[in-house]
């Protein structure tokens, strides 16, 4: 299993904006070939601080997931919204072992 975690500060004024495009982009990428969560979170604390948790089966399928027209419609679209560059970390999971344990 792989995860990445990708953190994007949004300019203020796209912020609603931005959340649209992330519902749509999570709508689509929950029902990729080996997707077991997408998760898109905003910061209590700084709501334009914006945290996307993505776990795929395999390296291969977080991959193909930058492929999709869905992912390349949303990065397209939200570029000039981001404040500073997206930052994505991607991370293996120790815990849990096994899609069941989620």
């Amino acid at each position: 299993m792989i995860v990445t975690t990708v953190t994007v500060f949004v300019k203020p004024e796209f912020i609603a904006h931005f959340i649209e495009a992330c519902l749509e982009n999570h709508n689509h990428s929950v029902k990729e070939p080996g997707n077991m969560r997408f998760d898109v979170l905003q910061s209590n604390h700084d709501p334009a601080r914006f945290l996307l948790y993505e776990a795929y089966e395999t390296e291969e399928a977080s991959k193909a997931h930058k492929q999709t027209a869905h992912y390349l419609k949303w990065r397209d679209t939200v570029a000039p919204w981001m404040a500073k560059p997206r930052e994505g970390v991607a991370h293996h999971v120790i815990a849990p072992t096994s899609r069941s344990n989620w």
